[in-house]
């Protein structure tokens, strides 16, 4: 692990002040705002609106109206085309500022986030050219007298709510394919990463997105969140957010049956056959535990290894390790950056000593890191894990691998699927019989065959169990924001075949 430390990096940075973005116009909250500390300087780097119930209510109101009366619905599937095109291309355009602000609000690794926001200029233009693809269906099959048209008709209000460990490319998952297929929406970033959301207002504004189509309220769960999870004139809900608040708001829709789309948390597992390319699986193995510092939900945090080379694949995983880089988000050559919170760093550290109290050994890492500046975790591997224990069950959401073994096929998909989460999973052999035995027999809603986290827009995204519910990106992406509306039209005379003919009552 090589260590990269320039505490001064952020020593003349000026706070940026924020403000919400409701029915078209720039609003600060009524009380204090909300002020991020970059988690790896230590220095006030955003300041947020607190948003309150209120703002969440006018809001959701300005999305009712735009939806109810506004143009954007009613407009040529290539005219909302057209500006989610100029989006993209504008996201491209602020690629810098973006990244940054991701950089410094979510400790992100700079190189990282340019990354991701390419990635999302993509996910922007692929939603654009689904816009143009959703359609319904016709059945002229159903007699001379019957014609059926299925409509597909925007769903209607949407309430987005995003994670703070991938601040802009979530957002970008969610909102642009609501947009296409005609919904309006309310968006609430994290607390904690804001910024990178509200520049994207200035960005949909820019390109010719309505008023009110787009509103962004920043603050808290409890009063934001939850108001927009339960209120009546929303008629669905995407989050993306750990398993526990997900539960809470599917109970919250739940109350005015709202459709519901969740993406949760996961423990995925790499499981590692003898025959595997071991060069690119140690590489594939660091990266999927490392990534984002482990805050990651698809990150591959547990090792499921062949016991034949479960003692030889510790050993080169741990020797990979210690050359990641660690330390300044802003540095390009950095490959883990900052723990989100002081807090989120304590949770880490519990997991990692709760599995040495129960019997697991540290094969790398497993402290914290004091550069001076933030806070910083080590890349860390845990051996001797069992199926039974918290860090093999429970996602830990840092930079912490647990490596257990198995011994037959069945019992690696035993392990793989005894946890209640399902979002991913890896499979190495160069055997493509034993990939595909795995595959299909994993729940996980997406299963990498001699890779880990690759990802593209046309592939959707979800998972099994309490991972969640629906599916994101894809060629369905824009329907999943959509209803169906059946049209059964009759042609020529009708009969009434419930009372007999007047000609018989005579």
């Amino acid at each position: 692990m090589t260590v990269l430390v320039n505490p001064t990096a952020l020593s003349d940075h000026k706070a940026r002040d924020f403000k919400m973005l409701i029915d078209g116009k720039w609003q600060a909250g009524a009380s204090d705002p909300i002020e991020r500390i970059a988690p790896s300087h230590g220095v006030v780097v955003s300041r947020f609106s607190t948003g309150r119930r209120k703002d969440a209510e006018r809001a959701i109101a300005a999305a009712r109206k735009a939806f109810d009366d506004g143009p954007w619905p009613r407009m040529t599937a290539s005219e909302r085309s057209a500006i989610l095109l100029r989006a993209a291309d504008l996201i491209a355009a602020r690629s810098e500022e973006l990244a940054f602000l991701d950089a410094i609000e979510a400790g992100k690794p700079i190189t990282q986030v340019r990354a991701e926001i390419a990635g999302s200029v993509d996910i922007w233009r692929y939603a654009a050219a689904l816009a143009r693809d959703l359609h319904g269906e016709s059945y002229n099959t159903l007699g001379d007298g019957t014609l059926g048209v299925v409509l597909r008709e925007a769903i209607g209000v949407v309430s987005i709510i995003t994670p703070w460990n991938f601040p802009f490319l979530i957002v970008g998952q969610k909102l642009p394919f609501a947009l296409a297929a005609g919904c309006t929406a309310v968006v609430k970033p994290s607390e904690l990463t804001s910024g990178s959301t509200l520049v994207l207002g200035e960005i949909l504004q820019q390109a010719g997105v309505p008023d009110g189509v787009v509103n962004i309220v920043t603050g808290t769960g409890p009063e934001v969140g939850a108001v927009m999870t339960s209120h009546p004139d929303v008629d669905m809900v995407s989050f993306t957010g750990s398993t526990g608040i997900g539960k809470l708001t599917m109970s919250n829709a739940a109350q005015t049956l709202k459709k519901v789309s969740l993406e949760l948390g996961g423990k995925n597992p790499q499981i590692v056959f003898p025959d595997a390319d071991l060069d690119a699986f140690i590489d594939a193995a660091v990266f999927g535990a490392y990534f984002n510092a482990g805050e990651c939900c698809n990150a591959g945090s547990r090792l499921i290894l062949h016991k034949s080379i479960a003692t030889d694949v510790v050993r080169r995983v741990a020797e990979l390790a210690k050359g990641v880089k660690v330390g300044d988000p802003l540095d390009p050559s950095t490959q883990v950056g900052a723990i989100i919170t002081p807090q989120h760093l304590e949770k880490i550290s519990g997991y990692v000593a709760g599995a040495r109290s129960s019997g697991a050994r540290v094969a790398h890492g497993g402290d914290t890191l004091d550069l001076g500046m933030g806070q910083f975790m080590s890349p860390t591997i845990l051996e001797a894990v069992t199926p039974d224990m918290a860090v093999a069950r429970e996602e830990v959401f840092g930079p912490v691998l647990s490596v257990l073994t198995f011994e037959t096929t069945a019992e690696a998909v035993s392990i793989a699927n005894s946890i209640d989460y399902g979002l991913s999973a890896g499979v190495w052999s160069r055997d493509f019989d034993t990939c595909l035995t795995i595959g299909r027999s994993v729940r996980a809603g997406t299963v990498w065959m001699n890779t880990f986290m690759d990802g593209a827009s046309e592939l959707p995204f979800g998972g099994y169990k309490q991972s969640g519910l629906g599916r994101e990106l894809g060629r369905h992406a824009v329907e999943d924001y959509t209803e169906t509306k059946t049209l059964n039209m009759h042609i020529g005379k009708r009969t009434n075949w419930w009372m007999p003919q007047k000609e018989k009552l005579a």
